[in-house]
């Protein structure tokens, strides 16, 4: 399982990434790069799963046989923490993943090399190059590719007297099979009380929290004032439920256990699915569309060479073979995960045609916010949405538009 949260955790490594990259923002002391023919390099990264630590391992493996350097691998129990005291120390690793939450707190802090410039950056996915770029400079490029879709009971569905006819293609018809599959101890559609779940209504609508280029805010809008409206009424009608009003941890689990006949995750649901409830029927649908046509939301980390590393060269280099069209097939058969590369992500599609639905979404998939200091603002709005049951959908877009703009004025 791999669903994009927020936690106290991540709002503590921010806090050290931000003092992290305050000791080096300005500096005008370039470090002094190794350019021997063996070189000796560190990366940091944090898996999901054994298979994915140990599929990336094999890579690296790879490289370090080809071109002669060696590389250090540590698999961080909490990458945010770590990565920032690393930062903060002035000795980070040479390479490392870097989530969305916390790209724009490195990049404005000056803790990465921008090597956007050096690879490829058009054979990645658009949206995620944007999430990744800072001063309209690619400076990361996205490891892999996440968005979300539909997932449906198919024995539930049959027994609702249900048919592929009634598959939902709009916000209407979502509200009515919801009504429908929601008997005795299943309800209709189960997710998590996040931006990252809700947000999709959002894009459906018409409205975002920020605008295009992620520079003003752009969330106390009519658009997502219906969006958070049609949310709140199906969870008044009790079609639509949170994880743990189901008892669940998370909604693959309440879709896994039959506490819910449809859940909206990303296609690591898949990987989940096959571990702990193989025998699961389901099938995965595109989003239905909303008043303003189709919309999903993408995840994504992204591969960070830092700026005080001696190796960047060989660190991009690595970058390049780790992101390169037949290595992220090989990791999206090790692990599920989807490539961030266009070519590899057509592949994976003919691949893996039960995850379609995923594969579609991503071209018109929104990316995450990445902005400086707007952790606390999301983890806020994500507070305000686990209460949009009894909550005002106005006062929550609001401070929602209050913080953000409040964020914005302290960068």
């Amino acid at each position: 399982m791999r669903p994009p949260i927020r936690t106290a955790a991540l709002l503590t490594g921010a806090a050290l990434v931000l003092s992290g990259c305050g000791s080096q923002f300005g500096s005008s002391e370039k470090t002094a790069q190794d350019d021997s023919a063996r070189q000796k390099l560190a990366m940091m990264i944090a898996a999901s799963t054994d298979a994915e630590a140990d599929s990336l391992k094999k890579a690296v493996a790879r490289w370090e046989k080809k071109t002669g350097h060696q590389v250090r691998v540590q698999v961080a129990q909490d990458l945010n923490q770590q990565l920032g005291q690393a930062l903060a120390g002035g000795e980070p690793p040479d390479v490392f993943y870097v989530t969305s939450d916390q790209f724009a707190n490195y990049a404005d802090g000056g803790s990465l090399y921008a090597y956007g410039d050096q690879v490829e950056a058009d054979g990645f996915v658009e949206g995620l190059r944007a999430s990744f770029s800072h001063e309209d400079e690619l400076v990361c490029v996205p490891k892999d590719s996440s968005t979300l879709a539909l997932a449906i009971n198919n024995d539930l569905w049959k027994k609702a007297g249900l048919t592929d006819d009634d598959v939902p293609t709009d916000w209407q018809e979502l509200e009515d099979v919801a009504g429908k599959l929601t008997k005795g101890d299943v309800t209709g559609l189960v997710f998590d009380p996040t931006y990252n779940r809700v947000g999709a209504f959002m894009r459906q609508s018409g409205g975002w929290i920020t605008d295009d280029g992620q520079q003003k805010m752009a969330a106390d809008t009519p658009e997502n004032l219906r969006a958070l409206t049609y949310v709140k009424d199906m969870l008044r009608s009790g079609s639509l439920k949170y994880s743990k009003q189901v008892d669940s941890g998370w909604g693959g689990e309440a879709f896994g256990k039959e506490r819910a006949a449809m859940t909206i995750e990303g296609n690591w649901l898949t990987g989940a699915l096959r571990n702990d409830y193989p025998d699961l029927d389901y099938r995965t649908v595109e989003l239905p569309g909303g008043p303003e046509g189709q919309g999903t939301l993408s995840f994504s980390t992204c591969w960070g060479v830092a700026e005080k590393s001696a190796h960047h060269e060989a660190a991009v280099d690595l970058v390049e073979a780790l992101t390169a069209p037949d290595q992220q097939m090989t990791f999206a058969e090790a692990f599920g995960v989807m490539p961030s590369r266009t070519e590899a992500l057509g592949e994976y599609g003919t691949a893996f045609p039960e995850s379609g639905a995923f594969v579609a979404g991503t071209g018109y998939a929104e990316g995450p916010v990445t902005l400086p200091g707007f952790a606390k603002v999301l983890q806020q709005f994500d507070t305000d949405l686990a209460g949009l049951r009894t909550g005002d959908p106005e006062k929550i877009l609001a401070e929602l538009q209050r913080n953000g703009e409040q964020a914005l004025a302290d960068r």
